[in-house]
């Protein structure tokens, strides 16, 4: 299944985090926003092409430590169509540079519809008979809240594919509770519900190292709950944003892992990308602050958590 290549990769690097390729104008160089306006003007083709580059050189200061990257569709999609090209070719490059490649994309509808977002993003499409990857990312992240209905759809391209999805559990934003923390009929709240759906879900698309291709974004920032969900869920693997910039640490994200360190990989997104203005260090440098924030983070995380193993 896709997560255990995911797995595998993070045995392999000993580092359980997913660097978040979440691009604005104002996180660039400004010698790579110039070289880019000066080739296209002021256009969205311009702001493409430099969040391309600017994608690049992360992946290439990343992929030999860091297991993969999760590009947040909206990022691109606020470009037009030139940031959605971006995106397909941010996806290309960073599996070309053997990195697991999660889509945020938060999809969530039903039928045919939720079929089509499975295929555009994780299957292949037929073009006049043949078969093609659109997107091509090896996981997605989806919003369970429909229900049943909403995530069938995936299972089967999952299976077919190789590929894995995260459906939204115990989100990381302060008013995630609204909804989420609220108690059912059956005393239970909404996201230990939607955990028990996950490990459902998953039944029939098992991995060889204990873990599905249905997986949970669950926040750093509710550690009780983490751990709580790693309890009610272990055959569910997490993937965890708020860490940084959010406010998360290592000891806030320890409880989303298992007695092999596995069961989780840990997002940063701006304290990655922007770690060469937090250095305030020369622009031109800012793909290796942004490799030694993810060694710093990843040194954090697994001095707290250990070695990680892999037993299938």
């Amino acid at each position: 299944m896709s997560f255990d290549r995911m797995i595998e990769k993070i045995v392999e690097t000993q580092n359980p985090t997913v660097a978040g390729l979440d691009p604005k104008l104002a996180y660039i160089p400004s010698y790579i926003l110039d070289g880019a306006v000066a080739k296209y003007g002021k256009t969205l083709e311009a702001a493409a092409a430099a969040l391309l580059e600017y994608n690049k050189g992360l992946i290439d200061a990343l992929c030999d430590i860091v297991p993969a990257v999760k590009p947040q569709a909206a990022y691109y999609e606020m470009y037009g169509w030139q940031g959605v090209r971006t995106l397909a070719e941010t996806v290309a490059y960073a599996r070309a540079k053997g990195m697991f490649v999660i889509t945020d994309g938060k999809r969530n509808d039903i039928g045919t519809t939720m079929e089509a977002y499975a295929t555009a993003h994780l299957g292949k499409t037929d073009v006049f008979g043949e078969k093609t990857e659109a997107f091509g990312a090896d996981a997605l992240t989806v919003n369970g809240y429909l229900g049943t209905d909403g995530i069938k759809p995936l299972l089967g391209v999952c299976e077919a594919e190789d590929k894995g999805i995260f459906v939204l559990v115990k989100t990381s934003n302060p008013s995630s509770g609204e909804l989420q923390d609220q108690k059912m009929e059956s005393g239970k709240t909404v996201y230990e519900t939607m955990g028990e759906f996950c490990e459902h879900w998953g039944e029939t698309i098992m991995g060889k190292y204990g873990y599905s291709g249905v997986g949970a974004v669950v926040g750093a920032t509710y550690p009780a709950q983490l751990g709580e969900m790693r309890e009610k869920a272990p055959h569910t693997f997490f993937l965890v944003p708020g860490y940084g910039a959010q406010g998360g640490g290592a000891d806030d994200v320890a409880p989303a892992f298992d007695k092999n360190g596995l069961g989780a990989i840990i997002n940063s997104s701006r304290g990655i990308m922007c770690a060469w203005q937090k250095e305030k260090c020369d622009e031109h440098d800012y793909a290796q602050a942004a490799r030694r924030e993810a060694i710093r983070m990843r040194d954090e995380i697994c001095a707290r958590i250990g070695e990680i193993r892999a037993n299938g």
